[in-house]
């Protein structure tokens, strides 16, 4: 199974999207949110601006889309 990461924020209805999807097909991930330092810093290393990102394996997704979440997660 990958590993997920999912950066999120508490206002954003695209993460809250991506959460609720995540949850009722039963993917395991770890909840970041950008606003706190971890998050934040990660996000800087890769040079994100925008949320949710998804961290998929070694790649990232920005923006939510479940198709292209399936097929990242099922090529990566």
């Amino acid at each position: 199974m990958k590993r997920l990461v999912l950066y999120v924020s508490d206002k954003c209805p695209h993460c809250k999207d991506a959460q609720r999807y995540l949850d009722s097909k039963g993917y395991k991930y770890r909840l970041t949110n950008a606003k706190m330092q971890r998050g934040r810093k990660e996000l800087d290393a890769i040079g994100a601006r925008s949320l949710p990102v998804l961290k998929i394996g070694d790649q990232y997704m920005v923006g939510w889309n479940p198709k292209n979440f399936e097929r990242m997660y099922k090529s990566n």
